[in-house]
């Protein structure tokens, strides 16, 4: 407990899980990719293609999953480049897994610069395909992770709803203040 926290706690959750997060930093590279995953979220933000969009998508599921892995890092007996390497892959997966799903709802809340088409889904359809099979055969106990994420965030779509629209309400203009 420290009065930091406490005020952080009042604030709102993003604030708590940011006062946590900056306690576990130790060094300027994990800054440095911090303010890499900003500047690729802001990026995804303005995307005018799908395209763009996709390529965003992965760098922040791969900045995302590589700032896990320097997180727990310490806590590992060996520093292990391939692990961080898997950790990326993965994490882009299911980037691109979570924006199949959210897509459309993203457009709707005016979340995208763009306006998503038939096409737009199918290419981001292939893409995520393309690489969550590849991932899938070089490590089969993949498949089932991939299909229970997948599960995970359609089995109750008023939950989906719930947080899009508090997301919406509530963080969306506050989330580029925080980083």
């Amino acid at each position: 407990r420290s009065p930091a926290f406490e005020e952080a706690c009042r604030q709102s959750d993003v604030s708590l899980v940011t006062a946590v997060l900056k306690c576990h930093i130790h060094d300027d590279l994990m800054v440095k990719k911090f303010r890499k995953l900003y500047r690729e979220v802001l990026r995804e933000r303005v995307a005018t293609s799908i395209e763009t969009y996709m390529s965003c998508r992965i760098g922040v599921g791969s900045l995302t999953a590589e700032l896990s892995y320097w997180l727990i890092q310490p806590l590992l007996k060996d520093e292990s480049n391939s692990l961080c390497e898997f950790m990326k892959q993965v994490g882009a997966v299911g980037c691109l897994i979570d924006s199949l799903i959210d897509l459309r709802s993203d457009h709707r809340f005016g979340l995208l610069a763009f306006t998503p088409v038939a096409s737009d889904y199918l290419g981001l359809l292939l893409n995520t395909f393309r690489r969550g099979f590849g991932l899938s055969i070089r490590h089969p106990g993949l498949c089932l992770l991939f299909l229970q994420a997948i599960i995970d965030n359609l089995q109750d779509p008023r939950d989906c709803i719930r947080i899009d629209r508090r997301l919406t309400a509530n963080q969306k203009n506050r989330a580029a203040s925080v980083a």
